[in-house]
């Protein structure tokens, strides 16, 4: 069975003295001349060239339109390719922030000489060298991976001194917390929520539960022990299997002095950082982790993250007021997938859902699971547009259905009975009953990986990008045909 079957089958300064790091910062609130690519006036040798050239125009023109503080939001279950265009606009702005979140994010970006680069906690704008990465105070930030991060960045080329900032506001996420997440999953048995086990929820809940650990008590080595101390006992009083010892904490402390030791010269008041930034009149480009289905409060609850991936996160996350926040971009696949359990009412099942899942390479960046399949949900993709007020969108990895003769799209959703449902349901029983209306439109049966102009698409791949603007009614602007950072069109 090859992937064409694929569309019959049913579908179901700043305020610490560090010298390189106040360097950097000095460097980079201060005015500067941004690199231009200045073009020839000579007449253009083919119409190649001249495509070449409207293509690089707008491209730029429309990335200089963008906002002041912009973001880069995910638009259904994550993991749709928010880091590739986070890395493409980063060249245009002066900071990239991460404002919830941790280690689950798994951004796959490339650089410009096609060498992939896995990140977790890092923002995605880090191989743009003159780009000032933050860590807002909305992240877990588990400081093995974080430094494990760093190393592998540094062992290929990429220099983070100076580059990376942590809130001191930001939560510790430890090893118990990963522990505690497994633990937690197996309790829940055949209803469990299919989380990563990077110990995400269980930090999360330590912070809201008022005992968590935040980076600026890494200062306090004094009191750091007791705090630890009653994280590790409540974890302990609450699941028997977890094993709590006195040499434990010793090893953990021990392990977290020389930790704050070499954090300090990433921690900054990042409330203090943005607003500066803003003041300064800096461009700030904030990356989202995970994605609005998500949304503990927005996404298929219980089955979600534990942070507000939707555009309220970047406020609460960062320290910004919501008036400066401007354009925001969806990002969104050109299919639709999910990682864990839940509801996926646009799911195909059995080996269609392998075929697309083979086809678009969809096994998860931080675990390599394999991520279940379906056709675009757009009555999912409304709703979230809805929630976040995106100026545009990101369509990405179109190129993944070049090989099918038809294509559907989940355009509406209907009780058993019939009955029209007018938005996307909180009811998990509803979610998993209701059925899908789908519209079917035609496929190109034609590589278009190489194309760089929305013009020189076939005329199928533009019919089904722009009735997708007409269902939803927000622009898609830009088009992703590919994992390189070229392969984008900006339409």
């Amino acid at each position: 069975m090859n992937l064409s079957s694929l569309a019959s089958l049913d579908s179901n300064p700043l305020s610490t003295p560090r010298t390189a790091r106040s360097h950097f910062i000095r460097a980079h609130f201060l005015p500067r001349i941004r690199n231009v690519v200045v073009c020839s006036v000579k007449p253009p040798a083919s119409a190649a060239t001249v495509g070449v050239a409207e293509s690089a125009s707008q491209r730029l023109s429309r990335i200089e339109s963008l906002s002041q503080v912009s973001g880069v939001l995910g638009c259904q279950w994550g993991d749709e390719g928010k880091g590739k265009l986070v890395d493409i606009l980063a060249q245009h702005f002066d900071v990239v922030a991460r404002c919830q979140g941790g280690a689950n994010a798994g951004h796959t970006i490339y650089n410009s000489e096609g060498k992939k680069f896995a990140l977790h906690l890092v923002p995605s704008g880090i191989l743009n060298m003159e780009t000032l990465c933050v860590i807002g105070n909305g992240v877990v930030v588990h400081l093995p991976g974080f430094f494990k991060e760093i190393d592998g960045l540094e062992s290929n080329g990429v220099s983070c001194e100076g580059r990376i900032l942590v809130s001191d506001r930001a939560h510790l996420l430890f090893d118990f917390h990963q522990e505690v997440d497994g633990l937690r999953e197996a309790e829940l048995a055949k209803s469990f929520i299919g989380t990563t086990k990077r110990g995400i929820g269980p930090c999360y809940s330590s912070k809201v539960i008022r005992n968590g650990i935040r980076v600026s008590d890494l200062r306090h080595m004094d009191t750091f022990p007791q705090k630890l101390d009653l994280l590790l006992s409540d974890a302990a009083a609450r699941f028997g299997d977890f094993n709590y010892t006195p040499e434990m904490l010793r090893d953990e402390v021990e392990k977290y002095k020389r930790f704050a030791e070499r954090l300090e010269p990433f921690i900054v008041d990042a409330v203090l950082v943005m607003n500066e930034a803003i003041s300064q009149k800096k461009k700030i480009l904030v990356e989202g982790g995970q994605a609005t289905m998500l949304d503990i409060d927005f996404g298929t609850y219980p089955f979600v993250t534990s942070s507000s991936p939707s555009a309220g996160g970047i406020c609460t996350g960062l320290g910004i007021a919501p008036r400066v926040v401007g354009d925001l971009i969806g990002v969104v696949k050109a299919y639709t997938t999910r990682v864990g359990s839940g509801p996926f009412p646009t799911e195909i099942l059995g080996q269609g859902g392998d075929l697309l899942r083979f086809a678009g390479q969809e096994f998860g960046t931080t675990t390599g699971r394999p991520r279940r399949c379906g056709w675009l949900d757009i009555v999912a993709l409304k709703y979230c547009c809805q929630i976040n007020g995106f100026s545009s969108l990101n369509l990405t990895k179109l190129d993944v259905l070049s090989d099918l003769p038809e294509i559907q799209l989940g355009v509406a959703y209907k009780h058993a009975n019939g009955t029209p449902i007018k938005s996307f349901p909180a009811d998990l029983r509803l979610l998993e009953q209701l059925k899908v209306e789908y519209e079917v439109l035609p496929g190109w049966n034609s590589d278009i990986s190489s194309v760089r102009n929305y013009s020189d698409l076939p005329k199928a791949a533009r019919q089904y990008v722009e009735r997708i603007e007409e269902l939803v009614g927000v622009p898609i602007h830009y088009i992703g045909v590919g994992p390189g950072r070229d392969a984008l069109i900006f339409k």
